[in-house]
């Protein structure tokens, strides 16, 4: 991967997201399907300026969509789960 950008395509901003991100210090993101743990981590902390303490990552498949009598599949895609070391400020990207 080249850029951060092409890594980190955006981040959830979900109920569970938003709490995890408050209570244990963890940002989620969508990030590419072919990016590493290592990848995903260099880009977080190019882009927000902090330090990561670890990264997990999950595949998730995409689901059965159905219009009329065509159906078909969503891509499937990949989240990150970014912890910050202690002492590190938590961007704010999902403010209302």
């Amino acid at each position: 991967m080249s850029s951060v950008y092409e890594i980190i395509k955006r981040p959830i901003v979900t109920e569970k997201g938003v709490s995890k991100k408050d209570a244990e210090r963890t940002l989620c993101f969508e990030v590419a399907s072919g990016a590493n743990k290592s990848e995903i981590k260099n880009a977080v902390q190019l882009l927000f300026k902090v330090k990561v303490q670890e990264v997990r990552t999950a595949t998730t498949a995409g689901k059965l969509r159905r219009r009329g009598r065509f159906s078909g599949y969503r891509p499937d895609w990949k989240k990150a789960y970014v912890r910050l070391k202690p002492g590190e400020k938590i961007p704010e990207y999902a403010e209302i």
